[in-house]
C-alpha cells in the first residue's frame, strides 16, 4: 500500500482488526521512510460496479463517494457512525446483489433516500433536495408531507382542519386541534 504522506511502496501493517460486523478489515499501516501513519480498510468486493449517470457517461462505483454524499446530508445530525457505516454497507450489498455489472445512478439515488427516510428524516430532507433538484418551497413541501403521513401511526386521528376530532369513544380530542405556528400573532395572524 502507497504511503499518502511520501508516496513510498512499502508500507508495513501494525495492527489488523475485523470491523463493520466482521464484513471489512481496518489495518494500522507506518510508512519506514518518513514514519507516517495511516488506517486502511479491506472490504469484499463481488463485481466491478459501473454506474451509469445521468449525462450518459459511465463511471466505476466509489463506495467513499456514496459515504461522503450520506456524510453531507447526516452532517450536525446525532446519528451513530457505526449506524451510517452499516446502511452505505447494506447500499453497497443490494447492488452487489442485484446481479447487474451497470446500475443507473438513479437506482443508487433512490436507495439512499429509502435508508435515509428510516435513519434520520432531516438527512432525508437533505438529500431529497438534492438529489431530486428541488426548484421551490412546494417541493420540500411534498416531501414534508410524506414525512408526516409515515410518521401518524395507522388508527389514529389526523388533522382535520382545526375541528376538535371524536375518538371511539365519543370525546373531543383537542389534541389534534392545536397546531404551533411559529411566531404566530396570538390573534392566529400567520403574517
Amino acid at each position: 500500500m502507497r504511503c499518502p504522506f511520501c508516496g513510498c511502496e512499502d508500507t508495513q501493517v501494525k495492527d489488523s482488526r475485523p470491523t463493520e460486523e466482521n464484513s471489512a478489515i481496518r489495518r494500522r499501516r507506518v510508512c519506514p521512510d518518513c514514519a507516517g501513519r495511516f488506517t486502511t480498510f479491506e472490504r469484499v468486493q463481488l463485481r466491478e460496479l459501473m454506474v451509469h449517470k445521468r449525462s450518459g457517461r459511465k463511471v466505476v462505483f466509489d463506495r467513499d463517494k456514496l459515504m461522503n454524499s450520506v456524510m453531507v446530508a447526516l452532517r450536525k445530525r446525532p446519528i451513530e457512525p457505526d449506524r451510517v457505516e452499516r446502511m452505505v454497507s447494506g447500499i453497497v450489498r443490494q447492488l452487489e446483489a442485484s446481479g447487474e455489472s451497470e446500475i443507473a445512478s438513479s437506482v443508487i439515488g433512490e436507495l439512499v433516500i429509502d435508508a435515509l427516510r428510516g435513519l434520520d428524516p432531516v438527512a432525508y430532507v437533505r438529500f431529497a433536495s438534492v438529489y431530486r433538484d428541488f426548484r421551490e418551497a412546494a417541493d420540500f413541501e411534498s416531501v414534508l408531507g410524506e414525512i408526516a403521513r409515515d410518521a401518524i401511526p395507522r388508527g389514529e386521528n389526523q388533522f382535520n382542519g382545526g375541528e376538535p376530532s371524536e375518538d371511539s369513544s365519543g370525546k373531543s380530542d383537542t389534541k389534534s386541534s392545536s397546531v404551533k405556528v411559529p411566531n404566530a400573532k396570538a390573534s392566529g395572524e400567520t403574517h
